[in-house]
């Protein structure tokens, strides 16, 4: 058996901490270069893209990277603190206390851990609160994409921290309780737990659990739902409910996306669509009979039938959010991921890995040294067994994985662009390549997104290709299914 000496651990686990954070900032550094010196608007987008838009997604850019320089830099001291000064076996020791004042005595480490993990959790959301109010109330509010007011943010705030505590400390509570009673196998009984569990996750997430966070109100009956339904028809997707999200009270980033395991829920944010984006809304629209929400809130009317949607004063130029008709397109894209098994090809490996691990946490969660190394001389918890393998000694692992899945990200967001230029192929979406192209252009100028990426960082952190990568792309896809075709 390999002979571990503890004063490498730590001051190991350390130096790779470090070398990883200086990594991401060097590959950071080379982003911000490229930001500074590009001012112009790239030529493949001088004809949609104008140079004020350009500007303000550049200095969005640089604000968000001095950001997060700051809130890196933060984090990796802070962490090396507390292991430095053992502040994880004195939580461990405050929890055993508080255990003690409520009267247990004995073993009752599923207990201690869940005291444990509650006084973690409420130094985690302390200690990442100012840097979230910053971001929020700062960052956002300066390039005008912040919705949120105080008193939403807080209860919002709470809510997120409450829900994850009631799903967490269970969750917690049953792994440890696994390993203690599993024998020789307890890691299959993990994973077997973990897959179980997600699968219910996803099942009932969209029902009991996106709602407590944000409105969501059926699709209105119109064109637009009409052509949805159609376009998920065609290719089969089981379509069962089709939502609008109320994403622009918390933020006016727009995104969409489906869920369920088996009925599947398509949701599009309200920001996604020009018809429902509260910007293009007429400025000084009545507010007649206001109501007033359950959260104190006022709530304006609703619009009365010959109310225009829409500011119909300004020009398709400055309207904000996609049309219908790009809308489609992109839900072409969304398909395709569904058609092509991404979501469960990304499941099947994510659980692989999740039984991998799990099985080489088996292999060392009984060695002293591990615990010793981080300051447990006495005891060897299995939580915090949990903390530091998966934490730390599976860092290069867990770099390399994430390296890779970025990877095949990015493939599959190639895929599915190539999936939608087929259904504009066959009929069942129209002009899907070019209205794709356009869609993108317009959720890339109200997110503010910059045109121009440095290679090494977008390789290493683009889940999705640069813009011009995908308009690329999407040219030779249309050229290869041409010269199928012919």
């Amino acid at each position: 058996m390999i002979e571990w000496k503890v004063e490498y651990i730590l001051f190991g686990v350390i130096a790779f901490q470090w070398l990883v954070y200086l990594w991401n900032e060097y590959l950071t550094f080379r982003q911000r270069r490229v930001v500074k010196r590009n001012k112009t608007v790239p030529q493949e987008l001088s004809h949609v893209l104008d140079q004020e838009t350009l500007e303000k997604a550049r200095l969005y850019s640089l604000d968000k990277s001095t950001f997060g320089f700051w809130q890196g830099l933060w984090g990796e001291i802070e962490m090396t603190i507390i292991l430095l000064l053992f502040a994880l076996p004195w939580l461990w020791d405050v929890s055993g206390n508080v255990m003690v004042i409520c009267g247990l005595t004995g073993d009752h480490e599923i207990v201690q851990s869940l005291i444990f993990m509650f006084f973690g959790s409420i130094y985690s959301l302390i200690s990442g609160l100012p840097w979230s109010i910053y971001s929020t109330f700062v960052i956002e509010a300066r390039h005008n994409f912040n919705k949120q007011t105080p008193g939403f943010f807080i209860k919002d705030t709470l809510k997120k921290f409450v829900v994850m505590l009631l799903i967490g400390m269970p969750i917690l509570a049953l792994l440890i309780y696994i390993v203690k009673i599993g024998g020789e196998y307890f890691f299959v009984y993990a994973w077997l737990f973990t897959l179980v569990f997600s699968l219910l996750l996803i099942t009932i997430y969209p029902s009991y659990i996106a709602p407590l966070f944000d409105k969501f109100t059926k699709l209105p009956d119109g064109t637009l739902r009409t052509e949805i339904e159609k376009l998920a028809d065609s290719v089969k997707f089981p379509l069962t409910e089709l939502y609008l999200i109320e994403g622009s009270k918390r933020s006016a980033h727009s995104n969409a996306y489906f869920v369920g395991l088996i009925k599947k829920r398509i949701v599009l944010f309200d920001t996604l669509l020009a018809g429902f984006h509260p910007d293009n809304k007429p400025k000084e629209a009545p507010l007649d009979n206001p109501r007033v929400a359950q959260d104190g809130e006022a709530e304006p009317a609703e619009p009365r039938p010959d109310e225009p949607l829409m500011d119909e004063t300004k020009s398709s130029k400055t309207l904000k959010g996609c049309t219908d008709e790009e809308a489609l397109a992109v839900l072409g894209h969304e398909l395709g991921h569904w058609k092509l098994w991404h979501m469960p090809k990304n499941f099947l490996i994510s659980n692989i890995n999740t039984l991998l691990c799990f099985a080489v946490f088996g292999l060392l969660y009984q060695r002293d040294e591990i615990y010793q190394a981080f300051g447990f001389e006495n005891s060897k918890p299995i939580l915090i067994g949990m903390f530091i393998i998966f934490q730390f000694i599976f860092g290069p692992y867990d770099m390399v994985l994430s390296f890779c899945m970025v990877i095949l990200s990015r493939r599959f967001e190639f895929q599915a662009d190539e999936f939608a230029i087929k259904l504009e192929k066959e009929g069942k979406l129209n002009n899907g390549g070019e209205l794709l192209k356009s869609a993108l252009l317009q959720l890339q100028k109200d997110n503010l997104s910059f045109p121009y990426t440095d290679w090494l960082f977008s390789t290493f952190n683009y889940s999705h290709p640069p813009i011009l990568d995908r308009f690329r792309g999407i040219d030779e896809a249309k050229k290869r299914l041409l010269n199928k075709a012919s």
